[in-house]
């Protein structure tokens, strides 16, 4: 490592149902402008940009960032399906690290449609088509499905027949992070449930219930990260540091059961080498923002982070210590499940939620004392990025 990677500045932009949002490209550039504003540094000095999106044409980056400035850098764009916000993250890390640039812009943003996500190309092999495969070899007995329902929903139902758990346990995450959005004006939904609310919403595949998953959301998120060279230049001090990060892909264990399928070996991995290369432990860590796309995921990777042992997050979840008060502060956003998951913006929203919390921002829902933060944003198809945060 030739610099360590500085996050200076963040943004985001209130997510909202589609066809409430605006255009993708004012989102973006009202998060763009938020987050050179929040570093207090102007677009000239920035020396690379990387844009994550999923539904959108090639160059939607160019667009978005055209509306703030045209200063020549080189514009990536990035689509690595629901983990493309860390993955810009990821490379933008890595362009101050290696002593590439000093300073990266990292954005995404997402214009979704209402419902659940499908194929958009359908004249060509899909990139699910191995995750459809091998959830028919080990599911014979359930229905077909849109691919997102099914593989969290059979993960769900896997999990607790493996560890003898009371399917309760998924509503209760799912209260936990409506009761953590209250106090978030970013959050799509910022009203408590019940958890008989929950348990008896509308069955939406076996195993899962309408408020055990995200909702699709619009919405963007900005990410500028520098060298420590350009932050002392810049006189920065509120600065806090990618301690560590790391990304990974499937392995052959990905297709051996449900919980592999939707990527707890990808998670248990990433975070392994994050906790090595860092020497910091998982009860270390004081905040966390997790991929919470279904409750069932959030559950699974409690375990796949090592925030308890396997078939231990049942006892988590009862002693409260996924909330505040209890051994960790778990997505004190929300969630994707409150908050919404507009796939390119995800991750630097869960970023941004972070640097709040380590630069003691986060209003209402401050993390006392918040010194170190995980991140853990995944997508299917797949890769995982894990990040860990230190305050500076």
């Amino acid at each position: 490592m030739e610099s360590q990677a500085n996050v200076i500045g963040v943004s985001m932009v209130k997510f909202e149902k589609p066809g409430r949002n605006e255009p993708y490209e004012i989102m973006a550039s009202k998060a763009i402008r938020g987050a050179l504003a929040d570093a207090g540094i102007d677009l000239q000095e920035v020396n690379q940009a990387y844009a994550s999106y999923v539904y959108g044409d090639s160059t939607c980056g160019q667009s978005a960032l055209y509306l703030v400035g045209m200063t020549g850098i080189p514009i990536i764009n990035v689509n690595n399906n629901c983990s493309s916000g860390s993955t810009a993250l990821y490379m933008a890390r890595q362009a101050v690290e290696s002593g590439a640039a000093d300073c990266v812009l990292a954005f995404g943003f997402e214009e979704m449609k209402p419902g659940v996500i499908g194929d958009n190309w359908t004249d060509r092999t899909s990139p699910f088509q191995w995750l459809n495969n091998s959830f028919e070899e080990l599911n014979p007995d359930l229905p077909d499905g849109p691919i997102a329902l099914k593989v969290f929903g059979a993960a769900g139902l896997e999990y607790l027949k493996k560890y003898d758990a009371k399917a309760d346990i998924f509503g209760k995450v799912a209260l936990k992070s409506r009761k953590h959005a209250v106090n978030n004006p970013y959050s799509l939904f910022t009203q408590e449930l019940q958890l008989a609310e929950v348990l008896d919403s509308p069955i939406v595949y076996p195993g899962l219930t309408k408020f055990m998953a995200c909702p699709p959301t619009c919405g963007a998120a900005a990410v500028i990260v520098c060298s420590d060279r350009f932050a002392k230049k810049h006189n920065i001090h509120k600065s806090v540091k990618i301690v560590a990060q790391s990304m990974t892909t499937d392995k052959p264990d990905s297709i051996e059961d449900n919980l592999h399928l939707v990527g707890a070996g990808m998670t248990a991995r990433a975070a392994k080498e994050v906790y090595e290369k860092s020497g910091v432990s998982p009860e270390e860590v004081d905040v966390i923002e997790l991929h919470d796309c279904f409750t069932p995921n959030e559950v699974i990777t409690y375990e796949a982070l090592g925030l308890c042992g396997e078939g231990e997050a049942s006892k988590l979840i009862t002693d409260g210590d996924n909330t505040y008060g209890g051994k960790y502060v778990i997505n004190p956003s929300g969630g994707l499940m409150s908050k919404g998951h507009p796939l390119g913006a995800t991750g630097l929203a869960q970023c941004t939620e972070l640097v709040w919390h380590l630069r003691g921002d986060a209003g209402d829902r401050q993390v006392e004392d918040a010194r170190l933060a995980l991140q853990h944003n995944l997508g299917l198809g797949g890769a995982c990025v894990v990040t860990l945060y230190e305050k500076g």
